[in-house]
């Protein structure tokens, strides 16, 4: 029973939680003129980001590599199949010009720079493959360049969808993107331990528990802020959450923990880090062509047949 209450609860605060970071964001965006992208590659990224960088940044302090690297790596494919996925099947989302030039290619390059600092073996033929110290502070460097980035265009707002953005004090603005960042934490908190504790009561063995709660939970954040920003006709901070925690979770969180601890790589394989890069590369894809610069219904749900497929695939070698 407590585990039921927990899976509602959990899921009523990421609903509320998601509702009232978007409404602050948003505000906060239309009263400073930046654009909706920035805030969502930045104050509402890093805020729904919050899980995996606590679950990867503990994991490389207690020394279990496997765990910091398999919930980015894990996160990041669930962000940008299921995430963009649901949410275009949900809303077609639109994607600005900028985003697929700039923004999207920067998410397929942070893949290609994880591949080969994961890739001893491969390339240097070493004995194991080690994320070491020396390549988290790279990654850190390379965080570095995005904020940069990020703050050069924060004041190219072009007021899109203003008319739909709800005007509040700069004080409740704070207040609901301070709340709604607690609740989708701790929201998904709840969640993944009420569905754990209901999946252990049926029998479900820990290693399906953590390739399909664990890695989704930590996601539920950018899922629910994603979702209800489509909603609200916010596609930018819908897409540039997605973009802005994927890059967040390699440069800033893996750069962590890396930095903390070298992280040696046993239970991660190439076909996860290939399968990372690809679902960048199909964003990307689909972006560009079919329908020009929108992810459509169809596309979306293709994007989430992939990823069910990909999760199949590993339930069945566990």
């Amino acid at each position: 029973m407590m585990n039921i209450i927990l899976l509602i609860g959990g899921l009523l605060l990421i609903l509320l939680g998601a509702n009232a970071l978007t409404d602050g964001a948003a505000s906060i965006a239309k009263r400073f003129h930046i654009s909706s992208l920035v805030i969502g590659l930045t104050i509402v990224a890093f805020g729904t980001s919050a899980p995996e960088l606590t679950v990867s940044v503990v994991s490389a302090l207690k020394g279990s590599a496997d765990m910091a690297l398999g919930n980015v790596v894990g996160s990041n494919i669930f962000n940008t199949l299921m995430i963009v996925g649901c949410t275009a099947a949900i809303v077609p989302i639109s994607v600005m010009k900028g985003t697929l030039s700039k923004e999207i290619p920067l998410c397929i390059l942070s893949s290609i720079v994880l591949f080969i600092c994961a890739n001893d073996v491969l390339i240097n033929q070493t004995g194991n493959n080690i994320i070491s110290n020396s390549e988290g502070m790279l990654l850190l460097c390379f965080f570095l360049i995005f904020l940069g980035y990020t703050f050069a265009i924060a004041h190219n707002g072009n007021g899109e969808n203003e008319s739909e953005i709800k005007d509040m004090p700069i004080w409740k603005s704070v207040l609901f993107i301070g709340g709604g960042l607690a609740g989708l934490i701790y929201g998904g908190q709840f969640f993944v331990n009420g569905a754990s504790g209901i999946a252990r009561g049926l029998g479900v063995s820990e290693s399906v528990i953590g390739l399909t709660l664990d890695a989704g939970g930590t996601s539920l954040p950018e899922l629910a802020t994603s979702v209800v920003a489509a909603l609200k006709k916010n596609p930018e901070m819908a897409i540039g959450n997605v973009i802005g925690s994927n890059l967040f979770n390699i440069f800033f969180v893996l750069g962590c923990s890396a930095s903390i601890s070298p992280l040696a790589i046993n239970g991660i394989s190439n076909l996860d880090l290939l399968m990372l890069l690809g679902s960048c590369l199909l964003l990307y894809i689909f972006g560009w062509f079919f329908k020009t610069r929108t992810i459509t219904r169809i596309e979306g749900i293709i994007m989430i047949v992939c990823y069910i497929g990909y999760t199949a695939y590993l339930i069945s070698q566990a």
